[in-house]
């Protein structure tokens, strides 16, 4: 336990990301993708949608913390501190909290991950429990 995993490279997040992910997703709140919407609200810039936030800090835990996982049980207390834009530069790294054996899956365990998003100012942006 307390094991820390730096998750790299990191990433730039780009407009066309958030234009994309928004547009897929059919969210239709518009400070992600309508410019002169954004200019309005206290950002005046356009809003990465969260959940591409979140989709792209777990992409990035796969190498060093979830590729030999056999299925992600969920996420637990996410919080999202900080907005991100378009520009902004994303790492993340992760910590085990805890681990157990499974109840209902004998040679396989359970694992607790705390993974922190962090933008280029090193401002914690993110933090969601995770179970393995």
């Amino acid at each position: 336990m307390g094991d820390v995993f730096e998750h790299r490279p990191g990433r730039t997040v780009l407009d066309v990301d958030n234009v994309w992910f928004t547009l897929l997703t059919l969210n239709p709140q518009q400070v992600h993708f309508d410019q002169h919407y954004a200019d309005k609200t206290e950002w005046k810039k356009l809003l990465v949608d969260s959940t591409f936030t979140l989709a792209l800090v777990t992409g990035m835990s796969v190498n060093s913390i979830s590729g030999k996982v056999v299925a992600n049980l969920g996420w637990d207390k996410v919080r999202l501190t900080n907005p991100v834009f378009a520009g902004d530069m994303i790492y993340a790294e992760s910590t085990i909290l805890s681990k157990r054996e499974s109840k209902s899956r004998t040679i396989q365990g359970i694992v607790t991950v705390l993974t922190r998003e962090l933008i280029k100012t090193i401002k914690k942006l993110l933090a969601s429990k995770e179970l393995y």
